[in-house]
């Protein structure tokens, strides 16, 4: 299978269907698809489930798209900053449901569902309002609690480079959420700064295998 090389990010995210769930990369705006975003809220799906390390910064990207409210619930680890303020004021007036998953867990819980596994067990949140409702379970006289894969129908991530056949390469602290994601979607779209010709990269730099990407879109102001 190879990636589709997208003329644009709007030809990127044509077909994500409402109510979908979207993993979104990014650690603050460090790795995120802004663009994919922008184009998501131009497409206009709605009724979305978004999952992310945040829940937007400013007003732009993630942000932008919770503003417009296209977002029904939002599953991430940080979901109040100094500058997410679109997200505060939607949950205070009661817009948005928020599901808090502590930042390991909630990579593990997309690793999980990457990697096939029916669910785990994991001391993160034990004794706390996080596994209230959750099955727990005593091993090596150490309490655990249940967590569940998350799957995505969509990852929208960013990357530094990919080649035509999707393979991909990140920079620095921009590769956070995006391997795990682009495990855990049935749809993989990363928005890259530069597109180069296969075999260009070097295999032992290659993160996420083209083998999970469907499509690839260079950032508008690199072609």
């Amino acid at each position: 299978m190879t990636a589709r090389v997208c003329a644009d990010a709007d030809e990127a995210v044509a077909g994500i269907e409402d109510g979908s769930t979207v993993l979104v990369g990014g650690f603050g705006m460090a790795g995120m698809p802004v663009e994919l975003i922008d184009a998501l809220i131009r497409q206009g799906a709605s009724g979305l489930t978004v999952v992310s390390n945040n829940a937007g910064n400013g007003d732009t990207g993630l942000a932008a798209l919770l503003a417009e409210g296209r977002v029904r619930k939002v599953i991430c680890s940080f979901p109040r900053q100094v500058d997410s303020w679109v997200f505060d004021g939607l949950y205070r007036a009661g817009r948005i449901e928020l599901e808090v998953v502590p930042q390991g867990s909630l990579a593990e819980r997309m690793r999980a569902a990457g990697a096939g596994i029916g669910a785990f067990f994991c001391p993160t949140g034990v004794g706390t309002p996080l596994a209230e409702g959750k099955e727990t379970r005593e091993i090596d006289g150490r309490t655990y609690v249940l967590e569940y894969p998350i799957k995505g129908d969509v990852a929208l991530i960013g990357a530094h480079r990919a080649d035509g056949m999707g393979n991909l390469v990140y920079r620095k602290t921009a590769r956070n959420f995006g391997p795990v994601m682009a495990t855990a979607a049935t749809t993989v779209v990363a928005q890259v700064r530069e597109i180069v010709e296969t075999g260009a990269l070097d295999p032992e730099a290659v993160v996420t295998p083209g083998i999970y990407v469907d499509r690839v879109v260079r950032e508008a102001g690199r072609r």
